[in-house]
């Protein structure tokens, strides 16, 4: 078991290990929450996440362009 400046310097260098493994392992969540968007809105551009969604978007902001195809058979 280390002790005093050893167990100093272990804790320091065991710091700098871990804050370069965080910096390896890239985490974005701009880059998750995009790749989560997979449906858009053909008349305004608006990306969305769930067909759900989509379909109340388009009902609500759209009401008098007729329902895209792949929005028939869901259910709001």
């Amino acid at each position: 078991m280390a002790r005093g400046h050893q167990k100093i310097q272990s804790q320091q260098k065991n710091q700098k290990k871990q804050a370069e493994q965080k910096k390896k392992q890239g985490h974005d969540q701009k880059a998750a929450a995009k790749a989560a968007l997979v449906f858009t809105c053909s008349v305004c551009r608006t990306q969305m996440p769930d067909p759900k969604t989509f379909k109340q978007h388009f009902e609500s902001k759209h009401p008098k362009v007729p329902l895209p195809p792949e929005l028939v058979g869901v259910e709001a």
